[in-house]
């Protein structure tokens, strides 16, 4: 079987890492919706949708990069996502918005893959206290 080794994580596709972070990501957000006692599909299915649109996740970004919250290995892997071209842009979101969900999901990917576990769970922590923060503006 060929094993990624940690030094190749950094040689990875920007696209790569959003892939393995987007995974990573919607995980938690599912998991963080069950122990919260939210356990109906239809409430399961719109609730994680808040969590996991590009709009979202662009809102996070921005404040991780404002706030200086990124160290800067991951704020050259975050431009490295931000100025990916992936070839298609979802209908539902504009281009700088979606580069920007795949900037934060690139950073995501690029720490699980490297194995900085409880960096990915600082990450995701704060996304989504942000998130729950500003569950009734982000649409």
């Amino acid at each position: 079987m060929n094993q990624l080794r940690y030094q190749d994580v950094d040689q990875l596709n920007a696209l790569a890492l959003a892939y393995m972070g987007d995974a990573v990501y919607e995980q938690s957000v599912r998991e963080h919706l069950l122990r919260s006692g939210r356990v109906k599909p239809n409430t399961l299915h719109r609730m994680s949708t808040t969590f996991v649109s590009a709009k979202a996740q662009a809102v996070v970004l921005k404040r991780l990069t404002e706030e200086g919250f990124l160290s800067e290995q991951e704020l050259a892997v975050m431009r490295r996502g931000r100025n990916a071209k992936s070839g298609s842009v979802p209908k539902n979101t504009d281009v700088q918005t979606y580069n920007f969900s795949t900037a934060f999901e690139a950073v995501l990917g690029w720490n699980y893959l490297k194995g900085h576990m409880e960096r990915v769970t600082e990450i995701i922590s704060y996304a989504i206290d942000v998130i729950e923060e500003l569950k009734g503006v982000i649409k």
